[in-house]
């Protein structure tokens, strides 16, 4: 098989995997922006257990303790296994939950930090001004959490353009899966540092455009 070829099949698996990236965003980023709410609410049941805090904590524990091989895994076959459902065509649909709810709880994370970062003295003299606290947190903190909290989600994001190879566990054709089966089928290595070259040119992308959104919101140069 010609370069040119290996080329054209590991680009249209290069689609797939850029799918995979944009639907995880679309859903991992505003839900991350849940959890880290409920992972600081201050709710309390029977007058002593933040029962809304501690699902939350123990959900980010699980996401970021085990592998997301593995949850792609029970995501996709647990179906079957609890209820016995057909899952011939849930293997895409299993592939973005497993990696939305599995980003999502590190980008929970990212968002608490930034919001927790923020000087109490902001909110006193918001409150002193009059603003709700609806009003404080979207038109003074979210501003500033956003800004702050930008390295960290461009790093996570970067993370996910290498981690979208993993949906080769489900059998799923995007990239790295065809890469592998061109590399058995032909005995050459070249697939793979064509893909290297896909995926370095995609994170590169990712990395430039997030810098230049940083440069838009660093105000203070």
């Amino acid at each position: 098989m010609s370069t040119a070829m290996i080329f054209q099949q590991l680009a249209g698996g290069m689609l797939k995997s850029i799918s995979i990236f944009c639907w995880t965003l679309l859903f991992s980023l505003p839900l991350g922006f849940l959890i880290a709410f409920g992972r600081m609410s201050k709710v309390k049941i029977f007058g002593r257990f933040r029962i809304i805090r501690g699902i939350t904590k123990l959900y980010i524990d699980i996401m970021r303790g085990t592998p997301l091989m593995l949850q792609l895994m029970v995501v996709f076959y647990g179906p079957f296994f609890l209820w016995g459902a057909d899952i011939g065509g849930f293997r895409y649909p299993a592939i973005i939950i497993a990696f939305s709810i599995n980003y999502a709880a590190y980008f929970a994370e990212i968002y608490r930090s930034g919001i927790e970062s923020m000087p109490k003295g902001q909110y006193e003299a918001a409150e002193v001004l009059g603003y709700t606290k609806a009003q404080t947190f979207i038109h003074i903190i979210l501003p500033q959490v956003i800004k702050r909290v930008l390295p960290a989600v461009t790093n996570e994001m970067v993370t996910l353009v290498k981690d979208t190879s993993l949906a080769f566990s489900l059998a799923y054709m995007e990239m790295f899966t065809i890469a592998k089966q061109i590399a058995a089928k032909e005995t050459t290595f070249v697939p793979f540092a064509v893909a290297a070259v896909f995926y370095f040119i995609f994170n590169w992308i990712v990395s430039t455009g997030m810098t230049k959104v940083e440069e838009k919101l660093n105000y203070y140069r």
